[in-house]
């Protein structure tokens, strides 16, 4: 399975990259917290780490560690819109289930 990334995501990817000046591309990641077990990470990358894999997606960088990708395979990225709310979306076909604030999930 791949990553991938709607238009919506990924022009807000490059707009960021752009204003920011400098960067690699974005980061996927997974850290242990919250009260379904993981949450997701994003960052911008300057600098590549030896474990990291690159994916170009939508003339976009997505960077991720194989730790992380065993639960990002298969990832969509979005960027959503709601009334005054803004903010990346993650669908994931890996997660079996989600807190009740959506911040994070289980697989």
């Amino acid at each position: 399975m791949a990553i991938s990334m709607t238009p919506a995501a990924a022009d807000r990817v490059k707009s960021f990259l752009s204003n920011r000046g400098k960067g690699i591309g974005l980061r996927l990641g997974l850290k242990t917290s919250g009260c379904s077990g993981m949450v997701y990470v994003i960052e911008f990358v300057d600098e590549l780490n030896d474990d990291d894999e690159v994916y170009e997606v939508a003339d976009v960088k997505i960077i991720i560690d194989a730790k992380s990708f065993i639960y990002l395979q298969g990832i969509e990225l979005d960027f959503v819109k709601e009334g005054l709310n803004e903010g990346f979306q993650f669908n994931n076909p890996n997660a079996k289930g989600e807190c009740g604030c959506g911040e994070s999930f289980t697989v």
